[in-house]
This record gives structure tokens, C-alpha cells and sequence, in this order.
């Protein structure tokens, strides 16, 4: 039994670890707001990101993910100046 329990902790290490490569962007738009998953570190904050279809936007912070449980960071990302 303590070789499953070595497994499942290995297992769960994996996870954590394939969270700690991605990131999540929390996209502002005027109706509302979208998560937009991403592979890397999250953008610094004051960089300009450009999303196809959505437009460019600046990072204002990077915190904890909005979402339950999920231990991954955040770059909140709001609209550039036109």
C-alpha cells in the first residue's frame, strides 16, 4: 500500500508541475471578461499582449488565479489606451 501511495504523490507532484508551466489570463472587455489559458511564465506587468481577434491589452497585475483550487498565476489584463 505504501507503493501507491508513493505513486499517487508522484502523480499529483506531475500536476503540480504542469501547472506551474502554464498561466492564465484574465481578459477585460466591455462585456464581461474571459480565461484564456497560456504555456510559459505570465507576461510581466506593463507589457503589451495582443490577442488575435481581441485586440491589445497591458498587464495591470499578475495575482492567483480567479478559479477554485487552481494554483496557477493570473496576468490581468486590461484594455490599451486607443
Amino acid at each position: 500500500m505504501a507503493t501507491e501511495q508513493g505513486q499517487e504523490h508522484v502523480q499529483q507532484g506531475g500536476r503540480d508541475q504542469q501547472q506551474a508551466k502554464t498561466y492564465v489570463l484574465f481578459v477585460s472587455k466591455p462585456t464581461g471578461y474571459e480565461l484564456v489559458a497560456h504555456q510559459g511564465e505570465p507576461p510581466p506587468v506593463g507589457t503589451v499582449v495582443e490577442l488575435d481577434g481581441h485586440g491589445r491589452f497591458f498587464v495591470s497585475r499578475i495575482g492567483p488565479s480567479p478559479l477554485p483550487q487552481d494554483r496557477r498565476p493570473c496576468a490581468y489584463l486590461q484594455p490599451t489606451p486607443s
